[in-house]
């Protein structure tokens, strides 16, 4: 074993050992800390009882959920080809959670522990045929493991932006060992592979077959029903609408000045706010700042509820899971993550919708914003007086909006197809016969 990675497993191990005293509380952390406890043995026990060793296994892993729906693109298209395959899907961060329950995977769970006394039983139990990473996520050790044992491993949705701090010391180094054990890096565009290619992957390996975020975010935005409790009502009663989808407070301080500021030329502009993270006190915080500013507010599950808006000039969605659905409903959209510096959300679903959207001035990492960008399908604002201006600019010119509008889903119908490509090549790697045969 390298001394990078002899290094990298001591201060993994060290991170375990103490883990327990900051399990308590609702953080995310504490939360994985708990998720991740059993899991070795949830694991085994499946295999024992469920792997059926005539049947090929796949080992998707994503750390939260905007990979985890990359990966799901990619599983559903591995499963048209090959139904009688077994899934095994594990995630990162406890905000997956939810995802996790409705993968069409045989099995879902936390990651274990990425060392030797976790990875290793688990490996051995469930036997799988190929284990898939997904977008920037590779674990040393468990492909290390794997390795060993001649399983392939694969990273799906590869991304890796010239930004990213996997270009520099000290992540470089743990890195390079891990990817270049890879059997293929299936990359987003052709300048992440040659990114993962500096970064230590071998080149024969890598290749660009593009983005399987794409393909989710049409199928999820195709699969929103009008006549859905949540929906319905702004389809009864429609009016001009903004949707701003994973905001944060950074995102909101904005935002609301923003909006407010149109209101004093379209009185009724309607907001549809889906925080990232719809914890009690932040949905009140928003409550109150938008009180504050004059409007009159209602939550998603009342309106769900009640089967009407009423009186509500902005909408507050207090729960997960129908983003990509809401954005349907709307005129312009707002995305969020762009004012801070975690990174800025998807914009594929907006333009999946067919919507303009409007993002912060910090999406350096975020590639398909900068193609909408290119295409006048998105614009950014650095301030709330640039995003009123931009959200007015839309709203009073139908053509326009149409213009960015159609050019949004043009994007997204010429990017389609990757996530078939991907589970193709998967197949292909893992050396299925029954795909050879085709």
């Amino acid at each position: 074993m390298a001394i990078v990675e002899t290094l990298y497993t001591s201060v993994l191990g060290c991170a375990r050992a103490l883990s327990p005293a900051f399990a308590g509380g609702d953080t995310k952390v504490a939360r994985s800390i708990r998720g991740r406890r059993g899991v070795v043995l949830r694991l085994s026990e499946w295999a024992w009882r469920e792997r059926d060793e005539d049947r090929p296994l796949v080992w998707f892993h994503a750390p939260s959920v905007g990979e985890g729906l990359q990966a799901r693109a990619v599983m559903t298209e591995l499963l048209a080809r090959r139904p009688d395959a077994q899934v095994v899907f594990s995630h990162f961060s406890p905000s997956a959670e939810s995802l996790a329950e409705g993968m069409p995977a045989d099995m879902a769970d936390y990651l274990p522990w990425d060392l030797p006394s976790q990875v290793d039983p688990v490996l051995d139990a469930v036997r799988p045929d190929l284990v898939a990473f997904t977008k920037t996520e590779v674990w040393p050790t468990l492909t290390r493991s794997a390795h060993r044992r001649g399983i392939p491993t694969v990273l799906i949705a590869a991304t890796l932006p010239e930004s990213s701090s996997r270009l520099r010391w000290p992540a470089r180094n743990v890195l390079r060992p891990a990817l270049g054990r890879l059997s293929g890096v299936l990359a987003i565009a052709a300048e992440d592979a040659r990114r993962f290619e500096g970064l230590g992957a071998r080149p024969g390996v890598v290749e660009a077959t593009g983005d399987p975020a794409i393909d989710s975010a049409a199928v999820r935005v195709g699969g929103a029903a009008p006549e859905a409790s949540y929906l319905a009502p702004f389809h009864q009663a429609p009016r001009p609408t903004l949707v701003a989808g994973s905001t944060w407070p950074a995102d909101e301080r904005v935002l609301l000045d923003a909006v407010t500021s149109v209101r004093t030329t379209h009185p009724d502009l309607r907001l549809v706010v889906v925080p990232h993270e719809p914890a009690a006190e932040h949905l009140l915080q928003l409550e109150s700042g938008l009180a504050g500013r004059g409007w009159s507010t209602a939550r998603l599950g009342e309106v769900e509820q009640s089967g009407a808006i009423g009186d509500a000039d902005a909408v507050i969605v207090d729960r997960v899971g129908v983003l990509a659905h809401l954005y349907t409903v709307g005129d312009v959209a707002y995305v969020g993550g762009g004012f801070h510096g975690a990174g800025l959300h998807s914009v594929l679903e907006p333009a999946a919708a067919g919507l303009p959207t409007v993002i912060g001035p910090r999406h350096e990492n975020a590639r398909a914003a900068d193609d909408l960008l290119a295409l006048g399908a998105a614009r950014v604002a650095r301030d709330a007086s640039e995003l009123a201006r931009l959200v007015q600019e839309w709203l009073e010119a139908e053509e326009f909006r149409g213009g960015s509008g159609r050019a949004a889903l043009s994007y997204i119908g010429a990017h389609r197809g990757s996530a078939a490509r991907t589970a193709e090549r998967l197949l292909e790697i893992m050396g299925d016969p029954l795909h050879e045969s085709r």
